[in-house]
Parts: C-alpha cells; sequence; structure tokens
C-alpha cells in the first residue's frame, strides 16, 4: 500500500460507485489522499490502512429505527465502543438496530463493509440523518472508504463538513459517545 493524491489514473475494474466518489470530490475541488487495498475484514486490516492515511477511519455505522421509517449513519472514532442505548436517548429514538443491507443499496448505494460518509451523495431524497460524534470533528482529517473497501481516502475534516456535505444537501447532528464499559 502507498499514500497517493487524488484518484487513480487507471480506473479499469472500478466500481461505478467509487469513480462517482472521485468525480464529485474533484468537481468540489476537495484535494484527498488515497490508498488501495485488500478488503478491510479485519481490525489488522483497518489497521494497516490507518497507519498509511497517518489517521484512524471513521467506524462509519448505518442504524434505523424498529419500523425501519428513519435510517442514521453514524461516524464515530474508529477506536471507541458503540452503545445502542447512549445513542438512542441522545436522538429520542428507542430500539435503534442496524438497517439491512438492501437498504444501505438503496439509499447510499453501498454494500456492508463499505459505509461511508461519502455515500450520503446518493441518498438523494435525503432519507438518511447523519449523526457525527463530536470526537470526529476535533481531528483534522477524516478517513473513509470512496463507497467500496478497498480504497481508503484521507480528507480535511473542514472540507468533508463546509464543502461535500453543503453539496449533497446534508447537514449533521453531533452526538457525545463515550462508548466505555
Amino acid at each position: 500500500m502507498e499514500l497517493l493524491d487524488g484518484r487513480p489514473e487507471n480506473t479499469e475494474g472500478r466500481l461505478p460507485r467509487e469513480i462517482r466518489t472521485y468525480d464529485l470530490l474533484d468537481s468540489l475541488g476537495i484535494r484527498y489522499k488515497r490508498t488501495d487495498h485488500e478488503r478491510t475484514d479485519t481490525m489488522e486490516a483497518c489497521n494497516a490502512v490507518d497507519d498509511i492515511l497517518g489517521v484512524i477511519i471513521c467506524k462509519n455505522l448505518f442504524l434505523c429505527n424498529r419500523q425501519k421509517t428513519v435510517f442514521y449513519l453514524l461516524m464515530m472514532p474508529g477506536d471507541k465502543k458503540f452503545k445502542t442505548k447512549e445513542l438512542s436517548v441522545q436522538i429520542n429514538s428507542s430500539r435503534l438496530s442496524f438497517a439491512d443491507p438492501e437498504d444501505m443499496l438503496k439509499y447510499l448505494d453501498i454494500e456492508p463493509g463499505s459505509v461511508s460518509i461519502m455515500g450520503l451523495m446518493n441518498d438523494r431524497d435525503r432519507a438518511v440523518n447523519l449523526l457525527i460524534d463530536e470526537d470526529v470533528l476535533k481531528d483534522e482529517y477524516i478517513g473513509c472508504h470512496p463507497c467500496v473497501n478497498t480504497s481508503s481516502l484521507k480528507l480535511r475534516t473542514e472540507d468533508v463538513i463546509r464543502i461535500f456535505l453543503p453539496a449533497v444537501k446534508h447537514d449533521f447532528r453531533t452526538v457525545h459517545l463515550v462508548g466505555e464499559d
């Protein structure tokens, strides 16, 4: 793995959703670093990618209420534990659970293992509510996938908040997750 500037020169064999991510970032003038890698299915693989990027990739969870009528994308530090009850109280939603892969594909055009804030570019109806843990906002950079889990990006947090989110017509709510046992 190596850290590269911007989009790949050769896009052969890459999924359209990944290329759309680069197209959007480039059109918005957002600079980013990229590394290509094998699927990140283990913490060890994620840690190796983090080391290359020089930033911890955000843990992105796609959640829904019990009725599956409200959907949430939660961004939190990758090394913080997720506690459903802790978040449910803050957003006044009982019985949060992980959303189905079909809903992930329907709303974000993303498959399990590839969930990322970049998927919000595909949520044209703004059906997904973005929740960001306050610790993510304190970091200068955000690490995320470009809608596939075989590449990872390093973007300035400020660019994601001030340029990307307005461009995809999404706002966010800050949450405070302790994540301790």
